[in-house]
């Protein structure tokens, strides 16, 4: 299984509506007045059902006591967090509520954030987040001089002996393969792919006021679609993993991405007209129920659960 973490925004009109304020609105691609949740979406291969929807409070609503004691929000939520640590924080209730999943993936609203990708790997996931083409990364190759002062520590200004590029750049002269990643309705789903190891730029600042390469090292991924437009991407995948597994895993987030149209559009996601903290997510939940119903029964119809029993039966005989 796979968790998906993208945002979703409802464009608002008025002040009165919990946390609604001029921000970035996925939905009109463009900087609007909205309310813009977090969701947590799980999914087995094209199969996804969304587990968590979060507010986001932008800082005009958290430094506003007043303004948020009017519109509900409880005392343990007017602390002012970033989408990342909301992010974290949903994983860790849904991981305490016994959801396993083999992998997170994000947009890069959450993947050029390094304390969520450090979240992430503390908490033992693995992960494929998309990133901005002009993210900086190092080659495997760099190496810090002076890395140690003459009595052993640490040096404390070190100097990266090759620069930083960016996530496009380091991919431009690396080769790029066809890869299929799903059948779609209309045949093969297909792109240009290319992948590198590296180390991002996300370590301290030297003297020199230059990013230094962090610790890991990790995927670059670059997708080329025919219409011209590139993608990037970083993974902890293991160095191992092949092309095709990498292209996969980081175009797996579109069927969780398809919750969020569905909800909004057949289930009224956005369409809730209150204002207060606790009528949004009891509306919220709502509509992620009657997803969960309506997948249920999308599944019962295509006879997945016979198929599921048959493969368990399968499964018994070969242990027996």
């Amino acid at each position: 299984m796979t968790r998906a973490i993208p945002r979703t925004g409802n464009p608002k009109k008025g002040t009165a509506s919990v946390g609604v304020a001029p921000q970035y609105c996925g939905e009109l691609g463009k900087t609007a007045n909205c309310q813009v949740l977090v969701s947590l979406t799980l999914a087995r291969g094209e199969v996804p059902v969304p587990v968590g929807l979060r507010l986001f409070l932008p800082t005009c609503w958290t430094d506003d006591p007043d303004r948020c004691a009017a519109a509900g929000v409880p005392e343990a939520a007017r602390a002012a967090q970033t989408k990342p640590e909301i992010a974290l924080a949903e994983i860790d209730r849904v991981l305490a509520a016994g959801l396993h999943f083999r992998c997170v993936l994000a947009d890069a609203g959450f993947g050029s954030s390094p304390p969520f990708r450090r979240g992430l790997d503390g908490r033992g996931l693995s992960w494929a987040v998309g990133i901005a083409c002009t993210q900086l990364v190092y080659p495997m190759t760099v190496r810090l001089r002076p890395a140690l002062t003459p009595t052993g520590r640490r040096a404390r200004h070190p100097v990266p002996n090759q620069p930083p590029q960016t996530a496009a750049a380091m991919l431009e002269k690396q080769r790029w393969r066809r890869i299929n990643w799903r059948n779609g309705t209309k045949g093969p789903l297909s792109a240009r792919f290319a992948a590198v190891q590296v180390r991002v730029a996300d370590g301290p600042t030297n003297a020199e006021d230059t990013r230094l390469p962090g610790d890991d090292e990790v995927w670059l991924i670059g997708e080329w679609r025919d219409s011209g437009e590139k993608k990037y991407y970083l993974s902890n995948l293991p160095k191992l993993t092949s092309l095709r597994r990498l292209a996969a895993t980081v175009k797996a987030r579109w069927s969780c991405e398809q919750v969020h149209q569905q909800l909004k559009q057949d289930l009224g996601l956005g369409d809730f007209e209150g204002r207060s903290w606790t009528g949004l997510h009891r509306h919220a939940l709502m509509t992620c129920i009657a997803f969960a119903y309506l997948q249920h029964r999308r599944l019962r119809a295509a006879g997945w659960e016979k198929k599921r029993e048959t493969q368990r039966a399968a499964a018994t005989a070969l242990a027996a």
